[in-house]
């Protein structure tokens, strides 16, 4: 208080001087720094009398807020008082109660003993003798009811003297918390206290040296503006003049700069607007260009037909054998690549396809005539090509290839990335791959789990009428190595074994089918097409292949699946109005492939040699009834939705390892799974 007060004085006598400068006669200069000089020193002065005041109220507050600790620590000592007091009745109460307890046991000790009587049976000669006996044992009963009754009395008065002293117990523990908490309420009311305190002092000081500071700096200008006032007459003159040049030249800027900013932006916005108008032109020419190119390509591939059939020619081979009957029987039309003549039993046969490829022909120049229905896989169009021919004639070299020189299949599926990678900035594109085959009747899963499983073919459950087969799984994969994968384990399971007529006869309808989803970003347009890539299994005569017991089975089951698709495709030919899908599991499961909705590339495999006539005329004559079928357009599987509401696709990094998801598809045939065996293991996950 004693340095408040000094401080208080301080202040006075600053206060004092500060108004005998202010009444001092100051000549004021207008326009002159020092002047403005002058008048930032009084704000700071107003400003630091307003500090000042602000941490007197401060002051105030903290010594409010004291007052009040004060207070509440008086009424915690008032209670604490009230709890001593009423702790001292109840124990004076007790001790009470404890006196009467041991008073009332003294009496009842001091009582004479009950007496214990010995009943024996006795003689008595009196009444009065006999009356006494009973009065005494009847006191005698009386007495010891009532011993009983005080000793129930003594421990109840036992029981409630522990409980009293529980109780003091409890009330000496919270007495001492009280105690605890008094004593840390008041060393923290006083660390508060002496921490209000030192930021007090610390303010004051603060506000005093800042004072000095300041008042110290407003003598000092104001001398140097009483020294620099004499001297700064002609220079502020001078610069007045320049002032009002300046005043007159900024006056005019705004109007100068308004006008430079108007035309600037006329120019950027015109500049601008014919950026967006030829951007926009570009992306209207662009999507012109993309659905007439999508449309010139759809419908190239539809006048070329529906169902497009080529066939191939393989070499003469030493399988062959020499003699007659190795000998060349086939014959091309150096004009036409389309005609092709066969010589049968003397008399030569002519067929037209749409195109005939030499034995010399490569791999690359056969999957030419492929790619358009690749592009229009992508394009959202279901694709099927399948291998048609007798055993021997090259359909899985055809389809499969070797690793040096592939055959469609990769090729296809190479093309297939490729054009995906390439619109990989304005689609989103999600690839799954399955394999099934068709044995003896039976559809089975080659990537499943359990390859002999039975499988059904049904439809759809949503009313599109499409077909899916339950209990299939499929592989999302990135690249071809992940079909690779798919491939080597599928056909490892595939079925074949050795006849008279090849080596590794494949005994089984093989197909692969490749899902591909896209979702384009600018529109939100959804497609799904379908390329199912079917390797049929040989037709034969059972004689020339010297099919026993189940190879025999297996031979007739194959000649009748080929043969009901030779009744399909009558059907179909004819227009009739039921066409026998289901009279084979081949014919049902390619049901999507030789309908209205697909679009269809069949590869006849020819044997060339003199003793394989009868069954390349067969296959030739099937290939232009199947040519001239007409299914119709093809339909374009889209969807349209809003971008940003799509369900976002699920991308799996591309890696060595495909991973199966086990899904019913959508599609006959199309399935993955994991397989048995080091094959299992190469395609499951690492931990």
């Amino acid at each position: 208080m004693v340095e408040n007060e000094q401080l208080r004085q301080e202040l006075r006598r600053c206060e004092v001087e500060l108004q005998e400068l202010r009444a001092q006669p100051v000549v004021p200069c207008e326009g002159c720094e020092h002047s403005q000089e002058s008048s930032q020193l009084r704000d700071k002065l107003s400003q630091l009398q307003l500090e000042v005041a602000e941490n007197k109220g401060m002051l105030s507050e903290l010594n409010l807020e004291v007052q009040q600790k004060t207070d509440r620590l008086a009424e915690v000592e008032l209670r604490l008082k009230d709890c001593l007091a009423e702790k001292a009745q109840e124990e004076e109460r007790l001790s009470r109660r404890l006196r009467d307890s041991h008073e009332t046991i003294a009496s009842l000790r001091a009582q004479s003993p009950p007496v214990k009587y010995v009943i024996k049976t006795v003689e008595v000669e009196s009444s009065k003798t006999k009356q006494a006996l009973s009065e005494s044992q009847t006191r005698n009963q009386h007495l010891q009811e009532q011993v009983a009754m005080q000793r129930q009395v003594l421990k109840e008065m036992e029981q409630q003297l522990q409980n009293s002293h529980q109780l003091t117990v409890q009330l000496r523990a919270q007495i001492a918390m009280y105690e605890a908490e008094l004593e840390r309420a008041h060393g923290q009311m006083l660390e508060e206290m002496q921490s209000l305190e030192e930021d007090k002092n610390r303010a004051i000081e603060e506000a005093f040296a800042r004072a000095q500071v300041e008042m110290k700096a407003v003598h000092e200008n104001l001398a140097g503006v009483r020294t620099n006032l004499l001297t700064l007459q002609p220079a502020l003159r001078t610069l007045t003049n320049d002032y009002n040049g300046l005043k007159r030249q900024v006056r005019g800027f705004p109007l100068l700069l308004q006008e430079a900013l108007r035309s600037v932006k006329a120019e950027i916005g015109q500049a601008i607007e014919e950026v967006n108008s030829n951007n926009q032109e570009l992306l209207r020419k662009y999507r012109r260009e993309l659905q007439l190119r999508k449309k010139c390509h759809n419908e190239l591939v539809r006048l070329k037909g529906n169902i497009r059939v080529i066939a191939r020619v393989r070499p003469v081979t030493k399988e062959d054998g020499e003699g007659p009957e190795a000998t060349n029987a086939v014959t091309f039309d150096p004009d036409d690549d389309s005609i092709i003549h066969l010589l049968h039993k003397g008399k030569p046969v002519s067929f037209e396809l749409d195109k005939v490829f030499s034995p010399w022909a490569s791999q690359q120049d056969v999957f030419q005539e492929v790619q358009a229905l690749i592009t229009s896989c992508i394009d959202g169009f279901n694709v099927c090509i399948f291998a048609y021919g007798q055993t021997g004639a090259g359909k899985t070299y055809t389809m499969e290839g070797t690793p040096e020189n592939p055959g469609i299949n990769q090729r296809a599926l190479q093309l297939l990335f490729s054009e995906v990678q390439e619109k990989a900035s304005d689609w989103q594109y999600n690839i799954t791959v399955s394999a099934a085959e068709i044995y003896n009747e039976v559809l089975r899963d080659l990537l499943g789990k359990e390859p002999q499983e039975k499988l059904e073919i049904r439809l759809c459950p949503d009313g599109s009428g499409q077909l899916y087969v339950p209990g299939l799984t499929e592989f999302q994969v990135q690249s071809v190595d992940d079909i690779n994968k798919v491939f080597e384990f599928g056909y490892n399971n595939r079925t074949t074994e050795f006849t008279n007529l090849n080596e590794h006869s494949s005994r089984s309808h093989a197909l692969l089918i490749v899902t591909v989803r896209g979702v384009d970003c600018s529109t939100g347009l959804r497609t799904t097409g379908k390329l199912n890539l079917v390797d049929l299994a040989g037709s034969e005569r059972v004689g020339k292949s010297g099919a026993e017991g189940n190879r025999l089975r297996e031979a007739q089951h194959i000649n009748r699946s080929l043969s009901a698709l030779g009744d399909v495709i009558a059907a179909l030919r004819s227009r009739q109005g039921h066409v026998p899908f289901r009279n084979s599991k081949l014919t049902y499961l390619l049901q999507d492939s030789l309908s209205g909705d697909s679009k269809t590339l069949m590869v006849v495999q020819v044997s060339p040699v003199e003793k394989n006539t009868s069954e390349t005329l067969y296959s030739l004559r099937f290939a232009e009834r199947v040519r001239s079928v007409e299914l119709g357009p093809g339909s374009r599987r889209t969807e349209l939705g809003s971008w940003s509401s799509q369900e976002h696709l699920e991308w799996e990094p591309a890696c060595q390892t495909p991973q199966p998801t086990a899904r019913a598809h959508s599609a006959p045939g199309s399935g993955t799974s994991s397989r048995p065996g080091s094959i299992r293991r190469k395609l499951q996950p690492s931990a």
